[in-house]
Formats: C-alpha cells, sequence, structure tokens
C-alpha cells in the first residue's frame, strides 16, 4: 500500500537565522585606522580652543606680565559693550552680508551664461575661476596696488583722475576684492545645481507656454534654492573670519571704517596686549561661526535629501 501523497504541496518554510552582529572587537578593529585623524583633530582644534576658553577667564596683560588674574566673564562683557568691538562686529556684518550677496548674484548670472553652449566655453569657465585660486594675500595686493592706486592704478587709468578709492570709499574697495575672489566659487556650485536640472522639466514648462524668465522664475530657480542658500552660507562661514584683506587694503582704517572682528582680535591682542579680551572676543566670533555652522549642514543634508529622493 504506497502512502498517499499530496501534489502542489508547500515546500517546508526555512528558519532564517539572522546574521550575527559583529562583536565589539570587530567594530573596533574597523574603526581603529580612523583614531589617529580623531585624536590629531582633538589636538589641533579642541585644545586649543579649551585653552582660548581658559584665557578669556583671565585679566591678562602682557605689558603686566606678573598680574594675571581669574575674572570669570568680565571680559566677555567688555566684548559686547565695548565700542570699538560694537562698530567692529557692524563693520563684520556689513562686509560679509555685501560680499555674499554681490558674490551670489554675479555667480547665478555667469553660472546662467556658462550652462549655454559657446564656442571656447572650456577656456572661459577656466579663466572665471582662476581668481579663486589666487592666495588672498596676493589678492589684496594685486587690488590694493595695481587696481586701487591712486596714481598708477587701473581704475584711475582708464576713467581719469586721481581718486584714492582705498581711503574715500574703504569698504566698498574691501568688499569688491572679495567679490572678484569668490564669484568663482559661488559660479561653481549654482552651475553644478544648472547641470543637474532634469531636461523634460524644462521642456515640460515650455510646451505648457511659459516663456523664458517664467521658466528661470518658477522652474530654475526654486530648483536653486538649496544651492544657493549653500553657497550663501558657506561664503558667510568663511567671509565672517576676513583678515587679508582687512590688513593688507585699508588697515581697518580711515579709523575703524572696516575694522571687522578677526582684525580687532588682533589690535586687541598685538596693540593693547589685552590677551584676555582678545581670547573672549575670539570664542564670541566662533560661537557666531558654529551657529552659521549649523544652518549650514542643515542645507546640506536637506540638498542630499533630495538628491537621493531622485
Amino acid at each position: 500500500m504506497t502512502p498517499h501523497t499530496t501534489t502542489g504541496a508547500a515546500p517546508p518554510r526555512r528558519r532564517t537565522v539572522p546574521p550575527a552582529r559583529p562583536g565589539a572587537a570587530h567594530r573596533w578593529a574597523r574603526r581603529a585606522p580612523l583614531l589617529p585623524a580623531l585624536v590629531f583633530a582633538i589636538v589641533v582644534t579642541q585644545v586649543p580652543f579649551l585653552v582660548t576658553l581658559y584665557l578669556s577667564t583671565l585679566d591678562w596683560n602682557a605689558l603686566r606680565p606678573g598680574r594675571r588674574a581669574f575674572v570669570g566673564l568680565a571680559n566677555y562683557g567688555q566684548v559686547l559693550t565695548d565700542g570699538r568691538l560694537r562698530a567692529a562686529l557692524l563693520n563684520t556684518v556689513v562686509l560679509t552680508a555685501g560680499s555674499v550677496v554681490v558674490s551670489v548674484l554675479l555667480g547665478l548670472g555667469l553660472a546662467i551664461l556658462l550652462d549655454r553652449r559657446f564656442p571656447g566655453r572650456g577656456i572661459v569657465r577656466t579663466l572665471l575661476i582662476t581668481p579663486f585660486l589666487v592666495m588672498p594675500m596676493a589678492a589684496a595686493l594685486l587690488w590694493k596696488h595695481a587696481i586701487y592706486n591712486p596714481s598708477y592704478g587701473l581704475i584711475n587709468g582708464l576713467v581719469g583722475g586721481s581718486t584714492d578709492w582705498v581711503s574715500e570709499y574703504p569698504m566698498i574697495s574691501v568688499v569688491t576684492t572679495l567679490v572678484w575672489q569668490w564669484t568663482p566659487f559661488m559660479m561653481l556650485i549654482i552651475l553644478a545645481g544648472l547641470q543637474g536640472q532634469s531636461v523634460e522639466t524644462l521642456e515640460a514648462a515650455r510646451v505648457d507656454g511659459a516663456g523664458p524668465w517664467q521658466t528661470f522664475t518658477r522652474v530654475t530657480l526654486p530648483y536653486l534654492r538649496p544651492y544657493l542658500e549653500l553657497g550663501a552660507l558657506l561664503g558667510a562661514i568663511y567671509l565672517v573670519q576676513t583678515f587679508d584683506a582687512v590688513f593688507t587694503i585699508t588697515q581697518g582704517g580711515p579709523g575703524t571704517a572696516t575694522t571687522n572682528l578677526p582684525y580687532e582680535i588682533y589690535l586687541t591682542t598685538f596693540r593693547k596686549f589685552e590677551y584676555g579680551e582678545a581670547a573672549a572676543a575670539g570664542v564670541v566670533v566662533v560661537i557666531g561661526t558654529i551657529v552659521v555652522a549649523t544652518f549650514v549642514l542643515r542645507v546640506i543634508s536637506s540638498l542630499f535629501q533630495m538628491e537621493d529622493a531622485r
């Protein structure tokens, strides 16, 4: 008698065994190559910052080496109430905002031009990127002597006259130099966004009857918003620390017309020799930079999420 067999019966279910989690030794073996870089980053960045925090709590003037006292947060109160430092803070905001806004607008225009095909586009792109590759000190010297000089500068040679541009328009002179150097950076970021835009979306807008201006304002510009924000925030992080252009072109003058926070910290350290007050001002600048960097990280993360969603 043959046993009864059932056709089409489901095969027996196999028990799936979850993969074994790597042990602690395996995890540390994977992370070990990163430890030297982590230790180096801590030693180079965090240890000096902790020392700066400690110095910011001291009343320490190099002209009085024997007198060094703990004053707590008094230096921070001096930084926030000092008239020169408030003027330096205002100059920092004006210099940074003016440079970033103009650089983004010019970078947007140049990126739109370079997004089109024309003979010699590669050469033009290389030439437009060149100012960003010039060292900041060299760029400041170039503009101060070759362009702004009242006797033999390029501007007076073209328009005539003997205007001392640095003395009469100090803030505009510094901002123009920074715009010349940072516009290529903004252009590259925006151009990368333009070249990643969907061609089908642009063609659909044209089919729906949208003109060039409507396509740009309602399709391209909203698409470029994360790239514009990213360029502006990254530029703000770097430009808020501007020292080379101010030191080389105007020396913070006339008076305090272009003295920004980094240059004021330099003056407090090497002219007034107030190490504690200078350290407190440096901590304030770092905190402001961290606040801006937080927004940058949010923009970058949202940009990555948008790229992953495509």
